[in-house]
Parts: structure tokens; C-alpha cells; sequence
């Protein structure tokens, strides 16, 4: 009998996988040792001339599919300091948000990421994808970028897979230290607030988070009832005593509450502290240590990155298409607006990350132990300035709305690999190669404690008078929020492969699994002060006091005088539980006729099962378990699908060009937040986002050729094409109610993606200023196509359109200088991506689209001697913004710094 498989989680979600049953076997497609192996052979070898771009042609040559890999070398020319600034660089491959990678122009739900080979979770509250600028470059050995679809991967593959390959133990002792500083020129001033002792380190000491006396009143009044109010409490205690308690003793335990939340939360405006970051590397190898023979080394790795960034940010809403006129609205007047919003936002980002491996190497088998703490937290401090005059809200007026924001968010990624490599000589086991992997791993995202607060500011004659709040206002004046997200991943798997020989060709066999089990609990809630319709509190008399309205209710005193009491401020859904099971098997070839043609292709099996169910807290009784999670409600919110994914290579081979054709049919499944009727705010188009759980899957039918040539003096170019064919591609549809407007996911009916891509590196002098220069780069043409139904049209203004994120165009050159005593090394790094859409239109308005941005980098790095490097880096010369536009008017802005850094690295 098969064992079954569990999931690691809390008893909520393991009742949620009752539903599912499930078979459990070994798999992967894990070549990464052999991978890595031969990068390091070439990096070896290879001079600096040239080198770092070249020194990973050979693995791309002998992939059996289209694939772009970029090494640590390329990365380090470059200057990039994760791996998602570095895979820019890549061919057809755009940044967004700074953390996030389209591949071939398609959004990020058509890239999937993995660590190793294996599949791990995301920290990011709104993305099922990792935000890859979590992993540091100085633990990165490759980036692979595998853009034609194989079996040995998994099937959920839109535009790309990218596959982080980490440094393993070192052939010799290393020791390494890197030092560095930078400067951002919007960075002079900024807000900051009293957070807790432990800010430095990505991690709250408790001055944030929910206190247990509030836990605990949420137990004993909001669980299947209502809420914390003075009424509520009054009825509950009560019941409990036999005896009215009286409202006097309900409004003071209300106010306890009050009191036990955090409440100091003023901002001060004052100069940033340069970034700064420390990186250490330490690792060594040692021959025959135990005794029977073999290699046993470790690489360990520790980096430290304080970051600040503060950007003045503008959005607004038109009024009309019609009165949409570019040079009318190029002041950020009301002359085509209906509303707009200023806003100034600082944050602090704390990178802690740590790593380690230890290995062992004997007679043809490796066995490498990983384990990885990622931690990225971001601390931040915002004030907007809303106005709308339509509800008399602008200084013309003599009001407008005021909001301060201040958020800690705890990003951490806990990852635990152990990979295996074995090449067989067991008699008729001689020559069958084994790889296998397992890995467990968890990602955690906690929001201990975020407040925003909105209020009123009043002018007089243009000028500032004073701050309030009146309490016949409504709204959420004071709003708390507390998010907590676990995230936990099981991945293991085996691939076997073993290679036959004949007269003039040979084939190579191979087959094996891959497995996934996936949990996650989310669970988040909001609190929100009311106060009497006739209270008014006077929260400032000064512009400078106004920044300190967040610690306005700090003293004990001022709570116990204003009429104000504590709400649980619960949605209807806001919470939920999800999981998902994919059991993979695959097969597949890879033949070669007289070393000139070469045929790959296979099949891969997957069966795939999903649940995700929303609740609230106010609506869910821990006791009601059974019935919550009945196994009717679990088979209306589970998805289960199996079928079959198939792909097809063909390349043709001489000494100096390749020529590839391929094809795969693969899937886009929704992620678990998709599929969660749960509302939240996606912080890339700034949108309420709202799930649907009847999403269904994407099929994809992809088809690529590309051209590759490589000349004597390392030089080489490659082009070529895709098509892609998408059936039911999910997209993101706008709404608009009471002048809001909504994202939600759905299926519309087809889209098609198609385009060319060319990548070259060449040299262009032999000699000049003592050195040599060469030259390297990629550029991607494309288009798409996205049908949307009538049915489906909502509010949307266009029912066919360019899809949602993608670029006609993606370029990244590079202008490269090698000095011939090897002591200068320099690079001139462009970057640039057509415009995409952000969000659809609606209500007759155009599609918003974001505004290419001209990125110029410069990196020079210093080599005085053999151990010591000093690099001097500047990014965004051009010092372009981040912005939006619809109907051709600017509707969305954001400053994005020049940053300036100079960093210092020794090698004992």
C-alpha cells in the first residue's frame, strides 16, 4: 500500500486536505550539479576579457530547449545586487516593481520560479510569485531562464521558467568580506517614527503587535457574534455575570483596549542615513576527512542590507475622456482631473539573509545540504493629501483629507534542501545517473501592527489652519490592521536517466516525478476608533504638529476624555485556508544522429487538487469546525484537474551555428489568492483587487525557433521567434461602483503573444585605451492579442486589447571595457521596455499604461591586487519617473532615484 502524504500545518488546515487523496512516490528534474559543474570548469578557465559574458555559452549550447543563462560573473560586471535586477539583463525579460519578472512582455503569473530545481513559496502578501529581489547576488552561482517548455519541469509554464541555481562548496578555502555604501538623490529627507529596538534587524521586539489582552477580548466577544463595541461588551458580560453590568463598566473596558493597542505613532521629517550593506563569504573543501576517501567541504554566507528610499508620489482620476487634454492637466491642476492624490513615502528595507551548504563528493556520488534564511522587511512612513472637489473636499474649498500611513511588514523565507547526484556502476545498474531532491520550506509574511489614520485638513485663503476630525464624518479615522500569512511547501523528486550508445548516434532516456504539498493560513483583522457624531477632536494647530497626529491618543488621559470607542472592523470575508497537491510523472528523450541532429521531447502527467476557503473571524467559531469545513463546502471550493503536457525539441548542430525549433503545450493555473473571494489591495496597480473562486485554468500551445552563432574569437548572435496560443488566459477586469474601482480576475475567451528576439556579443577593438572593448545585448519585438467576452465586458471599455503587462518591446546593451593588465574593468548597462497596461479602462476611458523607462547604469570596478576589488556604481543616470497615462494625461507618477554606490571587497 502507498503511504499517504500530509501536509505539515495547524489542525484548520489539515481538515481543509481531507479532501484530497493522495499518492506519493520520488521525483525531480534536477541536473543542477552537473550544470553547475561545468560553469565553474569554464569560469575557471576563462580570462576576464570577454569572460564574464561568455563564460556560460557552452551550457547554453548544449541545452536540448531554448534557454538564456546568465552567470555570477555576468552579474557581478553588471553590478546588479539581486537576482531581479540582474534578469533584466536577460533577453525578453523587463523588471517590475523591482521585484517582479515578465518574460517575453507577459505578466508575472506566466513566469514560475524555482530554487535549485525545486518549487518554493512566496512571502509576498498578493503574488503566488517569489518577489525575486529576496535572493542576494552573493549566493547566486547562475540564472537559468528556460524559455521553450520540457517535461522534466513542471507543467504551470506561461512565458518562462527561471531557475536559481545557488553556489555550492568551493574547490579551495575562500574567504571573502564586501563593504558598501550608496546615495539616493531623493533621499535628503524623509519621515520617520519611533518603531521598536529590534527595526535593525527586520524583526519587531512587540512595540507593534496585538496585544494579548486584545486577543483575548476577540475570543470572548467576536467569535461567531459581532464585535468588540461598548454595546456588545455590555451584553456578553452581562450574560456571563447573571447581572447588567452597566454602561460605565462597558465603556471602560472598551477603553482598555483602546489604551493596550499601540498609540505612538507620530512622524518626524528628517535627514536619511545613507544605505549601507556587509556581505561575508567563508567556505572550504577537504580532501578524504573521513577516512574512506572523498571530498567534504561547506560554503557559508551571511549579508546585511539597510536600505532607505523616500519618493513624492501623484495619482489622480480623470473626469472625462473628452476633457482629457495633455497640456491642460500637465500642471496637476482640477482642469481634467476629478481627483487627485500627493503623497510622500519613505521606507526602510532590511535585507537579512543567511546561507548554508555543506557537501560531500565520492567515487561519482554528491550529496549537498542547503539551508537558507531570507528575511526582507519593509518599515514604511506615508502622508497623502486627497482632494475632490466634487464632495467639497480641495483647499479651494477649505478642506481637504489628510492621511498618514505607518506599516511593518516581516518578509521571511525559511528554506531547507537536500539534493543528491549519483552516476552508477552496479552492474546492470552501470551507467544510470540518479538525481533526486527534497525540500521543505515556509514562507511567512506578519503585519504586527499598521495604522492609517484620515482626518480632515482646513484651509483659509489657500493657507493651513488646523487639523480635525469630526465625528459626523464616518468613514475609518483611526484603522488598525494585523496580518499574519503562513505559507509551507513540501517538494521532493527523483529523475533517472541512463544513455545508450550505437554506430553514429545515441539516445538518452530518463523519466522520474515531482511532487508538491502546499498549505497556507491567512488571517488578518482590522479595528476602527468611532467617535460620537458630536465629538470633534482638534488634532493640530500647525503643519509641523499635523505630523504628530499619530501619537495624538498616546496619553491615557486623552482616550479616557473623548467620546471615541473601539470596533472590530471585520469584512465579510477576509481570512482564509488553502492547499494544493501536484503529483508529476514524466518521460522523455533526448536522441543525437552523428553529432549534427538532435531530437528531445516527452511527455509529463500531472494531477493537480486545490481548495481555498474564505471566512471571517466575526462568522467563525472555532467549534463549529466540523460544520465550517463540511465536505460539501470543501468540493465547492476545490479545483482537480489531471491531464497530459507534451513538448518537442529538434536542433540542428555544426561548429559554428545551431538551429532550434520546439513546441509545448503546457498550463496557467490560478494562484490561491485568485481563486479566495478575499478583498485586498494589490500594491502594483493600487486597485481593491477581489478574487474569484470560478477561475479557471490557461492551456497554453507555445511555439519557438531560434538561430544561434558562434564564432572563433568567442563572439556570437542568436535570433529567433515565438508564437503562443492562449485559451481562457486569466486577466485582470476593472469595475467601478460608488466611484471606486475594482480588480477582478476572470477568464476571458483567447489571447495570442508572438514575436522575434536577437542577442549578440562581439568585440569590437582589439586595442585601445590599453584594453579592449566589447559589446553585448538582446532586443525583443512582440505583440498579443486578448478577446474578452461580451458577457464579460463589465465596465470595460475595450473587448480586445494588448494583455495586461505586456511590452511591444524589452532592449538591454551593454558597452563593456576590459583593461589588458586586468586592473580596470567598466560597463555602460542600458535598459528600456515599451509601454504596458496597467489596468483596462473602463467607462469609456482608454486602457492606462505604464511609460517606458530609459534605465542607464554605470559600474567601473578597480582591481589594485590578486584578493582586493573596489566597484563604483550608478543607477538611473537618466533619473526618469515611474509613470502612468491614460487617454495620453499622466494619471499615475512616482519619483525613482540616482543612486550612487561605492563598495569595497577583500578576499583572505
Amino acid at each position: 500500500m502507498k503511504p499517504k502524504k500530509q501536509f505539515k500545518a495547524n489542525l484548520v488546515t489539515l481538515s481543509v486536505l481531507c479532501a484530497f487523496s493522495s499518492f506519493s512516490s520520488v521525483a525531480d528534474e534536477n541536473e543542477q550539479a552537473q550544470v553547475q559543474k561545468e560553469i565553474e570548469e569554464v569560469v575557471a578557465t576563462a580570462s576576464r576579457l570577454k569572460g564574464s559574458a561568455s563564460a556560460v555559452i557552452e551550457e547554453r549550447k548544449n541545452q536540448a530547449f531554448v534557454a538564456d543563462i546568465m552567470g555570477a560573473e555576468q552579474i557581478s560586471r553588471t553590478g546588479d545586487s539581486d537576482a531581479a535586477s540582474a534578469l533584466r539583463r536577460v533577453t525578453g525579460l523587463s523588471l517590475v516593481n523591482d521585484k517582479f519578472i515578465y518574460v517575453r512582455g507577459l505578466g508575472e503569473r506566466y513566469s514560475s520560479v524555482r530554487l535549485n530545481g525545486a518549487s518554493v513559496p512566496s512571502p509576498d502578501l498578493t503574488r503566488s510569485v517569489i518577489p525575486l529581489d529576496i535572493f542576494p547576488s552573493s549566493i547566486i552561482e547562475s540564472l537559468s531562464v528556460q524559455k521553450a517548455y520540457s517535461p522534466n519541469m513542471p507543467a504551470a509554464f506561461g512565458g518562462g521558467d527561471v531557475n536559481i541555481r545557488t553556489k555550492s562548496i568551493p574547490d579551495d578555502r575562500v574567504f571573502k568580506v564586501d563593504i558598501g555604501a550608496s546615495y539616493k538623490d531623493t533621499n535628503d529627507e524623509g519621515y520617520t517614527y519611533e518603531g521598536g529596538s529590534d527595526d535593525w534587524l527586520g524583526t519587531d521586539d512587540g512595540t507593534r503587535a496585538m496585544p494579548g489582552t486584545v486577543r483575548a477580548a476577540l475570543n470572548r466577544y467576536v467569535n461567531g457574534l459581532s464585535d468588540i463595541s461598548i454595546r456588545n461588551i455590555r451584553d456578553i458580560e452581562s450574560k456571563v455575570l447573571g447581572e447588567d453590568i452597566g454602561q460605565e463598566a462597558a465603556v471602560a473596558l472598551n477603553k482598555d483596549l483602546i489604551k493596550a493597542l499601540p498609540r505612538d505613532y507620530g512622524l518626524q521629517e528628517e535627514s536619511l542615513n545613507p544605505d549601507f550593506g556587509i556581505k561575508a563569504v567563508y567556505g572550504d573543501r577537504f580532501d578524504d576527512v573521513l577516512g574512506f576517501g572523498g571530498s567534504l567541504g561547506f560554503l557559508a554566507s551571511v549579508a546585511y542590507d539597510n536600505e532607505w528610499s523616500n519618493s513624492n508620489e501623484f495619482g489622480a482620476v480623470l473626469s472625462s475622456a473628452d476633457a482629457a487634454k495633455a497640456a491642460q492637466c500637465s500642471t496637476k491642476t482640477f482642469a481634467c482631473y476629478s481627483a487627485k492624490n500627493e503623497k510622500q513615502t519613505t521606507k526602510n528595507n532590511i535585507k537579512l539573509n543567511t546561507a548554508l551548504n555543506l557537501g560531500y563528493k565520492l567515487d561519482g556520488h554528491e550529496l549537498t545540504a542547503t539551508y537558507m534564511k531570507l528575511r526582507d522587511t519593509e518599515d514604511e512612513a506615508s502622508v497623502a493629501i486627497y482632494q475632490e472637489p466634487s464632495k467639497s473636499l480641495s483647499i479651494d474649498d477649505g478642506q481637504v483629507q489628510r492621511s498618514h500611513t505607518t506599516s511593518f511588514e516581516e518578509r521571511e523565507l525559511d528554506i531547507l534542501q537536500v539534493r543528491g547526484q549519483h552516476n552508477l556502476t552496479w552492474s546492470i545498474l552501470d551507467g544510470v545517473g540518479v538525481d533526486w531532491h527534497y525540500t521543505d520550506s515556509t514562507a511567512t509574511t506578519e503585519i504586527p501592527g499598521e495604522l492609517e489614520i484620515t482626518v480632515r485638513d482646513e484651509y483659509q485663503d489657500g493657507q493651513y489652519q488646523r487639523t480635525f476630525y469630526n465625528g459626523s464624518l464616518g468613514g475609518n479615522p483611526y484603522l488598525y490592521r494585523f496580518v499574519d500569512m503562513e505559507d509551507q511547501v513540501e517538494n521532493w523528486g527523483v529523475n533517472v536517466n541512463k544513455v545508450f550508445y550505437f554506430d553514429g548516434s545515441d539516445i538518452e532516456l530518463s523519466g522520474g516525478g515531482y511532487f508538491i504539498e502546499k498549505a497556507r493560513d491567512y488571517r488578518t483583522d482590522f479595528f476602527n476608533y468611532r467617535f460620537a457624531q458630536t465629538q470633534q477632536v482638534e488634532l493640530a494647530q500647525s503643519e509641523d504638529d499635523a505630523l504628530n497626529i499619530g501619537s495624538f491618543f498616546s496619553n491615557d488621559s486623552t482616550v479616557d476624555n473623548t467620546d471615541v470607542e473601539l470596533l472590530f472592523q471585520e469584512p465579510t470575508a477576509d481570512d482564509y485556508l488553502a492547499a494544493q497537491m501536484i503529483d508529476a510523472y514524466f518521460g522523455a528523450f533526448d536522441y543525437t544522429i552523428n553529432n549534427n541532429w538532435r531530437l528531445s521531447g516527452g511527455v509529463r502527467y500531472e494531477d493537480f487538487r486545490q481548495v481555498a476557503l474564505a471566512f471571517s473571524r466575526s462568522a467563525f467559531d472555532p467549534a463549529l469546525l466540523e460544520d465550517k469545513l463540511s465536505s460539501e463546502a470543501i468540493e465547492q471550493a476545490t479545483v482537480m484537474e489531471d491531464d497530459y503536457f507534451g513538448s518537442l525539441s529538434m536542433t540542428y548542430s555544426q561548429e559554428s551555428y545551431q538551429v532550434r525549433f520546439g513546441y509545448g503545450n503546457t498550463v496557467v493555473r490560478p494562484d490561491l489568492r485568485e481563486l479566495t473571494p478575499v478583498q485586498y489591495q494589490d500594491p502594483l496597480t493600487d486597485y481593491r483587487t477581489l478574487g474569484n473562486p470560478y477561475l479557471e485554468s490557461s492551456y497554453l500551445d507555445n511555439f519557438d525557433t531560434r538561430v544561434e552563432f558562434y564564432l572563433d574569437n568567442g563572439d556570437n548572435y542568436s535570433i529567433g521567434a515565438f508564437y503562443k496560443d492562449i485559451d481562457s488566459p486569466i486577466e485582470a477586469l476593472l469595475t467601478e461602483s460608488d466611484g471606486r474601482f475594482t480588480l477582478q480576475f476572470d477568464n476571458a475567451d483567447n489571447a495570442v503573444v508572438y514575436g522575434i528576439e536577437a542577442e549578440w556579443m562581439t568585440e569590437l577593438s582589439a586595442d585601445m585605451l590599453g584594453g579592449a572593448f566589447f559589446t553585448s545585448g538582446n532586443l525583443t519585438v512582440s505583440d498579443s492579442e486578448v478577446t474578452i467576452l461580451e458577457s464579460q465586458r463589465g465596465d470595460l471599455t475595450n473587448l480586445k486589447r494588448r494583455m495586461t503587462g505586456h511590452s511591444k518591446y524589452v532592449a538591454n546593451v551593454q558597452l563593456n571595457y576590459d583593461s589588458h593588465n586586468g586592473n580596470h574593468q567598466a560597463s555602460v548597462i542600458y535598459n528600456v521596455f515599451g509601454d504596458r497596461i496597467l489596468a483596462a479602462g473602463v467607462n469609456n476611458f482608454d486602457d492606462a499604461y505604464e511609460q517606458p523607462i530609459n534605465s542607464l547604469d554605470l559600474v567601473y570596478s578597480y582591481y589594485p591586487n590578486f584578493n582586493s576589488t573596489i566597484t563604483f556604481k550608478v543607477k538611473n543616470l537618466l533619473g526618469q519617473d515611474f509613470e502612468v497615462e491614460q487617454n495620453d494625461v499622466l494619471i499615475r507618477q512616482k519619483e525613482m532615484p540616482t543612486e550612487i554606490s561605492l563598495d569595497f571587497s577583500y578576499e583572505f
